[in-house]
């Protein structure tokens, strides 16, 4: 979404060709693709095990790409793990990289930054607590403030998405982003879907909202010789069943992300960029997140960090509930939910907290900004 954005941008200014790995927001743009990143894309650091051989092909396909068409600059947006490594071949070739959405490695391993200052001529940032941060470890890096601050926006009044749904504005609405990843789902989605259904025996007419993320597909199937029904969850080729609560009122809504979270009274919403959008658009939640247990016991050996939720690193506090791997359960996000649902107060702080969060991701204008100084660089 961002490159696509920038990529157009550029193209506007300087009728420049670009070509690269990514999706079909960069496609729209007119950036010519030679890989996908939904080919590529995972989360975790056990789950990257099985995407290997193709990242090592997308690596030399790209690489292969950059030789032949020997480009100007390379804009290489966020997926540090795969990028620092396509820099240093870049490097090899004498193309200048631009490290666009500057990796969160304060988080976790800190120590790297200083790869960045080693491979890139310039690394953009979009939270402002990074720049002095990638600053004392030498990289050339400006803070352009949070893209998200001029895209997310509802895209029909309010009114409109909930007759559009068929939803009752009298009944309490929960949003859910569970992830834009199969493997995300498969380990957020269970959890969630328990939750919804211990919420909706405490909060009877709950209705519940799936907004589904890019590239993804759901179904809702029955089961034979039962009233139950389960949620088919698929992207490309790979596909997934979760059990469906019998008690839950599910709506799917695709590509209507942002007015799924306007329209509700409170989400459950994956750890990631959806918990930024959620916070710029008010709307009281609960950040959820599990990971496959190798995963978790070589991450909290590395992260640096007192909290997960970005809404909470951006405010330096504990602004929203965040339940992770054995806390993630259905019962711990119902309790979450229910709250919110039940007290005004509760809704209330937590959106002082959010509109604090709104104005440190910085004034509008993000994309203009990374244009006109990788435009300066050309």
């Amino acid at each position: 979404m961002y490159a696509g954005r920038l990529a157009a941008e550029l193209i506007r200014r300087t009728g420049a060709h670009m070509f690269g790995m990514g999706g079909e927001k960069m496609r729209q743009a007119g950036v010519e693709l030679v890989a996908q990143s939904s080919d590529v894309a995972v989360s975790g650091i056990s789950e990257v095990w099985s995407k290997l051989p193709e990242l090592r092909r997308t690596m030399a396909r790209l690489e292969h790409e950059a030789e032949a068409r020997k480009p100007q600059i390379a804009i290489l947006t966020d997926f540090p793990s795969f990028h620092v490594r396509l820099a240093s071949k870049l490097q090899r070739q004498t193309i200048r990289c631009v490290c666009f959405i500057a990796p969160q490695f304060w988080a976790w391993r800190p120590w790297r930054a200083k790869l960045i200052a080693r491979r890139f001529i310039k690394a953009l940032c979009i939270f402002p607590f990074e720049e002095d941060f990638y600053r004392e470890a030498g990289v050339a890096v400006s803070f352009i403030g949070h893209p998200l601050v001029d895209i997310v926006r509802p895209t029909m009044p309010r009114t409109d998405f909930l007759a559009q749904q068929r939803l009752d504005s009298s009944r309490p609405i929960v949003a859910l982003l569970p992830g834009s990843r199969m493997n995300e789902l498969q380990h957020n989605l269970p959890a969630i879907l328990d939750g919804c259904g211990q919420i909706a025996r405490q909060k009877p007419g709950c209705q519940f909202v799936l907004a589904l993320a890019s590239g993804f597909t759901a179904t809702l199937d029955p089961v034979p010789g039962s009233s139950a029904k389960t949620l088919r969850m698929q992207t490309g080729a790979i596909g997934h069943s979760f059990p469906m609560p019998t008690s839950i009122d599910l709506r799917v809504a695709a590509g209507m992300t942002y007015d799924v979270v306007a329209a509700a009274s409170a989400a459950v919403v994956a750890s990631g960029t959806a918990t930024v959008e959620t916070a710029l658009l008010g709307t009281p939640m609960v950040v959820v997140y599990r990971v496959a247990r190798l995963t978790e016991l070589i991450v909290r050996t590395f992260v640096t960090t007192k909290y997960v939720a970005m809404p909470n690193l951006i405010a330096g506090r504990a602004v929203v509930p965040e339940l992770l791997q054995q806390e993630c359960t259905g019962p711990r996000i119902a309790g979450e939910i229910v709250q919110l649902l039940d007290s005004q107060a509760a809704r209330e702080e937590m959106q002082r907290g959010l509109a604090e969060v709104r104005v440190k991701l910085g004034p509008g204008g993000a994309i203009n900004r990374a244009a006109e100084i990788i435009t300066g660089l050309l």
